[in-house]
């Protein structure tokens, strides 16, 4: 099988265009990683070449030895995977040692993996230990509420939390584990990518101030859903703190406790602090 022919090249490339379409990728902004499954690769394996130059990661992910990823390029705009899928992603295969990769297929023209790839492939490793290899999709997204809100709350866990839960009921049944901060930091290098994935191993959302959002999640429609509900969730805190006036109700801690029972989640008494 063609690589476009297989089912997870369309559920990337259809939620790269849908990022597109909300608004979240300007320009070359954001990227996308796939841990591809055992099956998937066999299934395009006369479609991969493995005679490419291995090249460094620019960090070591040894639980990730002999994994192939599907990932946006470096410098490519996601309103053009759709257009052109083999000059803008493409798969790259981790080397026994995890130091390396060496493109298999696409990213055609010269191309190179996301300059994020330190970031994902070690956000990768710690999901894939901590979900017992359930979690598969990396997501990195410039959304433009979240990266508002990182001007004006404080850089904390606790605060954007709780804050971003009570602005949509779902909220903590979606990501009932909270909400991870990241202080600025130059992105790109290996620094940033420790401290998000320190983040990961107790959280799938980790907001980069002034920067955007990282979400990690078992599919593409999971991983899109929460980056999207976290977001949406965004988008009504500025429009309520725009409104120039305090709340006049808001979902208490003991709403949350009900809310926990009844739709069997497990919230964090750290976040349902009293105001």
């Amino acid at each position: 099988m063609r690589v476009l022919d297989a089912e997870f090249t369309k559920g990337f490339i259809r939620m790269c265009n849908d990022g597109w379409e909300q608004g979240w990728h300007e320009r070359n902004g954001g990227n996308l990683s796939y841990r591809i499954k055992d099956e998937e690769i066999e299934s395009v394996k006369d479609d991969l070449s493995f005679d490419g130059e291995w090249k460094a990661i620019g960090t070591c992910v040894p639980q990730l030895a002999g994994e192939f990823f599907l990932v946006t390029g470096s410098g490519k705009f996601f309103r053009n995977v759709i257009l052109k899928p083999e000059e803008s992603i493409g798969i790259i295969k981790v080397d026994g040692s995890g130091e390396n990769y060496q493109i298999c297929w696409g990213l055609e023209g010269g191309a190179r993996p996301t300059s994020e790839l330190p970031s994902h492939l070690m956000n990768h490793e710690v999901k894939k230990r901590v979900t017992n290899g359930q979690h598969r999709v990396i997501y990195h997204a410039h959304t433009p509420n979240v990266i508002a809100l990182t001007f004006v709350l404080p850089l904390t866990s606790e605060v954007f939390t709780r804050e971003l839960w009570e602005m949509a009921t779902e909220c903590p049944v979606v990501f009932p584990d909270g909400i991870g901060v990241v202080d600025w930091m130059v992105p790109g290098g290996r620094d940033i990518a420790v401290k998000t994935s320190e983040l990961m191993e107790d959280f799938s959302v980790a907001i980069w101030a002034h920067h955007g959002m990282f979400c990690s999640g078992e599919d593409f429609d999971i991983t899109f859903g929460l980056m999207h509900t976290v977001e949406k969730s965004a988008q009504i805190l500025v429009k309520v703190m725009s409104m120039g006036q305090p709340k006049r109700q808001t979902i208490s801690p003991d709403n949350f406790r009900d809310l926990a029972k009844d739709f069997h989640v497990t919230l964090p008494e750290k976040y349902l602090y009293e105001k």
